[in-house]
């Protein structure tokens, strides 16, 4: 071969890698995991989503009802991106918020009840982060104010009354710093390090020792906390000192402790050495200062590696290292290594893991982790082949 037809080979691949999953060769900077969809966000600003849309939450109404690789949404513009049950959100550059899927109790917050396939815009500008539950969502603006709308039949926003918001509305005035939205309940963080909680309590996932549902936000933790984590009926933080605590659900081990006893005031699971936690509908996913991933609670409906509830009573590793973020969903979840490329586990029925099948076989300890997008290293590596 002369070095013009090797030239032209070299070319060739770089450009069919280039166009292949990595969508021009953009790494992925941000991950979203809902109930059965995921979105992402990539370096560019372009905004991807891939598994189920029956409700449109993949944002493109010309799309089949489930989705099994990622599919260009937006070219770009995108700052930041959460996944609900069957809705999605996703903030511009701009500060403007858009949202499309499922709004039976009003959770995109547009003045109607309408299921929106396409993405509209719900806010011009001034929103800086956002949470999606399964009926309800979350918003928090440049001046620290938390907005709500949706459903609030177990006082998942917090407004003080059973009713459900189809415009966001104004829940807390000034100080929050983060927000979390769990299946039926919501967290916060105060600029004071604050741990407040509202909505359903079935399991004890507000952690105020009860299980009472509280229609209006209450102080949990006066302070320390780091970032906050909520799941399907359990929620986590992290302390300044690296530690993860957690309560609520852990029929299924999702706590991590050993047990299958919900937990209905924060309990301390890891006392160190925790950077990232996210919590789905029945597992829990955190990093640790090393790079590493690990998972307890329910891997899925298969039979679990332990052979116990179907699910870990234990945190076990299932990544040694490489990983910069994570994302978990109902029963899946995602993770960015640090040269970018994208990752997926768990159940993928609809596509939800982007790595071109549908299984039913799901369970996190048998599957391994499937390259979703590639990232620097791995194109290098390849194009290093010719």
């Amino acid at each position: 071969m002369n070095a013009n037809s090797h030239l032209l080979k070299r070319c060739l691949v770089a450009a069919l890698l280039f166009q292949a999953l990595a969508g021009g060769g953009q790494t992925v900077a941000k991950i979203a995991a809902g109930g059965y969809h995921s979105l992402i966000l990539k370096s560019d600003g372009s905004l991807w989503a891939m598994g189920h849309n029956v409700a449109g939450q993949l944002g493109d109404a010309a799309k089949e009802l489930a989705v099994n690789q990622p599919e260009q949404i937006l070219t770009g513009g995108v700052a930041a991106i959460a996944a609900g049950s069957q809705h999605s959100l996703f903030i511009k550059s701009d500060g403007s918020l858009w949202g499309m899927g499922n709004n039976f109790a009003g959770q995109l917050g547009d003045g109607t009840l309408n299921v929106v396939t396409a993405p509209e815009q719900i806010l011009p500008g001034g929103v800086t982060a956002t949470a999606a539950g399964d009926l309800h969502s979350l918003l928090l603006k440049s001046d620290g104010s938390l907005w709500g709308m949706g459903a609030n039949n177990r006082g998942q926003l917090g407004a003080g009354r059973d009713k459900f918001l189809d415009r966001p509305e104004r829940l807390v005035g000034l100080g929050v710093t983060a927000i979390a939205a769990g299946f039926c309940h919501s967290l916060f963080l105060k600029s004071d390090g604050s741990l407040w909680a509202m909505g359903d309590n079935s399991y004890g996932e507000l952690g105020d020792g009860t299980l009472t549902n509280a229609s209006q936000p209450e102080v949990i933790i006066a302070g320390g906390v780091v970032a906050i984590a909520a799941g399907g009926y359990q929620s986590f933080f992290l302390k300044q000192d690296g530690s993860l605590w957690g309560m609520g659900r852990n029929d299924l081990g999702q706590m991590g402790d050993g047990t299958t006893k919900s937990v209905d005031r924060p309990e301390q699971i890891i006392p160190g050495d925790i950077t990232a936690v996210a919590a789905g509908g029945f597992q829990t996913l955190f990093l640790k200062s090393d790079g590493s991933l690990w998972v307890m609670g329910q891997y899925g409906n298969g039979p679990s590696r332990d052979g116990v509830d179907q699910g870990s009573r234990r945190p076990e590793q299932i990544v040694p290292g490489g990983v910069a973020a994570i994302a978990a969903g109902t029963l899946h979840g995602l993770f960015i290594k640090n040269d970018g490329s994208l990752w997926a586990v768990g159940e993928d029925r609809y596509g939800q893991r982007g790595d071109e099948v549908f299984k039913t076989d799901y369970d996190f300890g048998k599957i391994e982790p499937k390259l979703v997008v590639p990232g620097q290293s791995i194109v290098a590596k390849a194009l290093a082949r010719y």
